[in-house]
């Protein structure tokens, strides 16, 4: 009962304030304090499993001494009997003690991956502004799991310490030259591991660097891996990536050298140690200052404190890499969150206005953006969208002094990067938003998806694979203007959403995207003769600012570069 209660856990999550964030060790605190009986619970049982280790040698000289050189064999037998329930009782502790530990390595493992979803959602779009894609799946990967190993310290550190601390007391009744020996063992460890647990902070922290921009290279390289086959360039890439895995590989060298010293000391040092005692009880032994029983029980003593300084020993090597690890963490905790103060957006779906541009969406209208140079629209659309710094208005209300909230409810950039996660169709194209089969369908039907869904037994309900990886280029392309059509937003930017489909999908989506969004604003970034043809208005833009304005006829008539440009656009599909 005890125990259950220990290990009873709230269910309420708190996300750690500015105090936990104020360094690598205040982060362990608050994941320490975060499950607090827990940590009791394994403080408490790796400290009995420790101290059980020094009850068998002391057992083993009663046994000695009564039984065997006192010629008792009843003596001998109870002893033995004890020993025996000792081991099966400490093998008990041991197995709750790990079971313990595990939940309280995993507790923190996922409180902060929890903890970094959370704030990283609350970055939103900012975030790939301020890290890497590489840092963030490094931080998601790899730090959190070597903070939560170093919570191990809090069980069998907690027990090391304690278990050290009887024996000496117990060697000090049976000898205080032994005991002032076993004393001295600790500050000399420190002495011999603690250079090295300092190179691996150095070390480690250019280490974990290199590996997050590597990963962020490799992430960058998967995801254009189609162009760059195009291009040719595949080759230079890999090969450019094998010369920085190789680098990678030397700074881990680096990092492994300490390291290794560490796990070899925690080792060695305790065999050295456990050797110098027992060589001086045997002398203690030989003159008759102990007893032979004691001299099997200072030997059992201090083979017991192998365990507890290795303990020692592996326990700094875990904090010194959790304090490089945990200082990634809260790098990323510690970045501002955009403010979402601000004046609510005025009534009514327009007009939008781009200054830096002079790109201007009027309410009500299917306007259609074109360029020569896509990242141009893309660029304008982005600051349409407040995805990057802005002076746009709505309604001469400028976007960045609102409310980030509701801009997100009444304002939506889709793009061709936003992601599908798994899910039934259902769920995907609902979104965050409460699924309602008719509304979706109509959504299905706005976007030309139906077929997606027809071609399912399973309908609404068939599950598509993380990242759409079981639907074709323009199936994702149609969900995911499907979903953008299912949010209804009051306006609607979307970025080239009819690249990846033929010439009759594409005129069907236009057509019933103008129909739906009839009442609302809708944008569109295209240089399709077929969707400009059906617009309502086309901006044209040139070296990024809007050039020319009016319908798409109107603009054939009487300009020869937006001829040639859709001619050439034309040409191309």
């Amino acid at each position: 009962m005890m125990r259950a209660w220990l290990d009873r856990m709230a269910e309420a999550w708190e996300p750690p304030v500015a105090r936990d964030l104020g360094g690598p060790y205040r982060f362990l605190w608050w994941l320490t304090r975060s499950q607090g009986r827990r940590v009791v619970l394994g403080a408490t049982l790796g400290t009995v499993w420790m101290v059980g280790l020094t009850v068998p040698p002391w057992v083993l000289s009663r046994a000695v001494d009564e039984g065997l050189v006192g010629g008792d064999q009843a003596a001998l037998v109870s002893w033995a009997l004890v020993l025996l329930g000792v081991t099966v009782l400490n093998a008990l502790v041991a197995i709750g003690r790990h079971r313990t530990m595990t939940k309280i390595r995993m507790d923190a493992s996922y409180r902060s991956i929890r903890a970094t979803v959370w704030h990283t959602s609350r970055l939103g779009s900012s975030l790939a502004r301020r890290a890497s894609a590489g840092e963030v799946v490094t931080v998601g990967i790899s730090d959190v799991h070597i903070v939560a190993q170093a919570l191990t310290v809090t069980g069998p550190g907690v027990g090391a310490v304690i278990a050290y601390a009887v024996v000496a007391v117990v060697l000090f009744t049976i000898s205080p030259l032994l005991a002032a020996v076993v004393l001295a063992g600790v500050p000399l460890l420190v002495v011999a591991v603690g250079p090295f647990l300092q190179r691996i902070e150095r070390t480690g922290s250019d280490y974990r660097g290199h590996q997050a921009r590597l990963t962020t290279q490799l992430i960058d390289v998967l995801a254009g891996l189609r162009v760059l086959n195009g291009l040719g360039g595949k080759g230079f890439v890999a090969d450019r990536y094998v010369e920085q895995s190789q680098r990678l590989v030397r700074r881990g060298y680096r990092v492994a050298g300490p390291a290794s010293w560490v796990g070899a000391l925690s080792t060695g040092l305790p065999a050295l140690f456990l050797a110098a005692v027992v060589w001086l009880s045997a002398r203690m032994a030989a003159t008759g200052a102990i007893s032979i029983g004691e001299l099997v029980a200072v030997y059992g003593y201090v083979a017991v404190l192998v365990i507890p300084v290795a303990s020692f020993i592996e326990s700094g090597s875990d904090l010194a890499r959790a304090r490089v690890a945990g200082q990634r963490i809260i790098d990323l905790l510690n970045l501002p969150v955009p403010s979402d103060a601000g004046a609510p957006l005025p009534h009514g779906i327009g007009p939008l206005i781009d200054p830096a541009s002079g790109v201007v969406v009027r309410p009500g209208l299917l306007t259609a953006l074109v360029t020569a140079r896509p990242a141009e629209a893309t660029t304008v659309i982005e600051r349409l969208g407040r995805l990057t710094d802005t002076r746009a208005t709505w309604q001469d209300v400028r976007l960045d002094k609102v409310t980030r909230a509701e801009l997100r409810r009444r304002l939506l950039v889709a793009d061709n990067d936003a992601e599908v996660f798994a899910g039934t169709l259902r769920e995907i194209v609902a979104g965050r938003r409460d699924p309602d089969d008719a509304r979706i369908r109509t959504a299905l039907h706005t976007a030309v998806a139906e077929d997606i869904v027809d071609a399912r037994p399973a309908g609404l309900d068939a599950r598509i694979a993380a990242g759409g990886s079981d639907l074709s280029g323009g199936q994702r392309q149609r969900i995911r203007l499907a979903r953008a059509v299912y949010a209804e937003p009051d306006i609607l930017l979307a970025i080239d959403p009819t690249s990846a489909v033929d010439a009759n999908t594409e005129a069907a989506i236009v057509d019933r995207l103008r129909d739906a969004r009839r009442t609302t604003t809708t944008l569109i970034s295209t240089t399709s003769p077929l969707v400009l043809d059906r617009a309502d208005e086309v901006v044209v833009l040139v070296d990024g600012k809007a050039a020319l304005v009016g319908t798409h006829q109107e603009l054939l008539g009487r300009d020869s570069y937006y001829r040639e440009l859709v001619s050439r656009a034309q040409e191309d599909r």
